[in-house]
């Protein structure tokens, strides 16, 4: 991972604290597991505030294009990033308990040294999709549909044959 961003969460929010910055999905090791490949680019912005009911929170914002694997044809899904969330920060497990009983909040707890970047991968992992897939037909690339259509022409089996031949 690059270079390692930590802020102490409460002392971040009283100070109105904001961050932002740039990160490649390259860097972020737990998001490898879900992309096709390393390309892309993430812009991230964090902003320390207290809600409606002055209590702390953080806003997180990640804008950006990742690349995926399609479920259905296996090939590279570009996905795009437009990530907005708002996490409280409970100060101790009593709080933490409370706000998981609501599940229109999201809550964490406040910690003195918060890694950024783990924070930022963590929303961006919850936030992709469970089967990522191409719209309609959109996995069928006009030389597959060509071998199908014309193998579904001559038999119905030929379909089959002519998929296990190019697999």
């Amino acid at each position: 991972m690059s270079d390692q961003i930590v802020i102490d969460t409460l002392d971040f929010v009283r100070n109105a604290g904001s961050l932002h910055g740039r990160v490649y999905p390259c860097d972020l090791q737990r998001l490898q597991d879900y992309l096709a490949d390393k390309a892309g680019e993430l812009v991230y912005s964090i902003e320390g505030l207290c809600d409606n009911q002055s209590r702390p929170m953080l806003r997180i914002a990640v804008r950006g294009t990742v690349n995926l694997s399609c479920q259905r044809c296996l090939e590279k899904l570009e996905h795009a990033l437009e990530l907005e969330s708002q996490l409280l920060l409970a100060r101790n497990e009593d709080e933490l308990c409370r706000y998981d009983e609501d599940v229109a909040v999201d809550a964490i707890m406040a910690s003195a040294a918060l890694d950024i970047l783990t924070l930022v991968e963590d929303e961006i992992i919850l936030s992709l999709p469970n089967s990522p897939r191409h719209q309609d037909i959109a996995c069928l690339t006009t030389s597959k549909l060509e071998i199908y259509r014309a193998a579904t022409d001559e038999h119905p089996f030929a379909a089959l044959a002519t998929l296990k031949q190019s697999h």
